[in-house]
């Protein structure tokens, strides 16, 4: 359930910041920056915050190589359901939305990578040692 939440939030802030519909960031400030200039600045802070936690984890968990073979593997996987018929890629909205998951699925994973692998090999990360 924890993976699942972390990637979850993964997704919300990749929505939040762009999507296809007119709810998100982007659209919401080209539209109302003048008015709302306060509200535009202190949402763009929230997320920034959000990218500097899931993006520092993810570095620091599986790295930009860990990365970019997480994207190599969803990539890969929407190419099998392309070329089964499976999926159609002539939509650009969808198109967005697989984005937006295939982003948020290497975000959630890295910011979950050290639970994986504890699990996995019942070996707990320590990045900070306090003498």
């Amino acid at each position: 359930m924890g993976m699942f939440l972390r990637w979850l939030f993964a997704f919300v802030l990749l929505t939040l910041t762009y999507n296809p519909t007119d709810w998100n960031y982007v659209r919401w400030t080209a539209t109302h920056y003048e008015s709302r200039l306060s509200v535009a600045v202190l949402m763009g802070l929230l997320l920034t915050i959000g990218y500097i936690i899931y993006l520092r984890a993810t570095l620091r968990s599986i790295g930009g190589f860990g990365m970019s073979l997480i994207m190599s593997v969803v990539a890969a996987l929407l190419w099998v359901l392309y070329d089964f018929g499976l999926l159609d890629l002539t939509n650009t909205n969808r198109n967005v939305w697989l984005g937006i998951f295939a982003l948020s699925v290497v975000l959630g994973i890295g910011l979950s990578w050290s639970h994986v692998r504890r699990q996995l090999a019942g070996q707990a990360d320590v990045d900070d040692v306090e003498d």
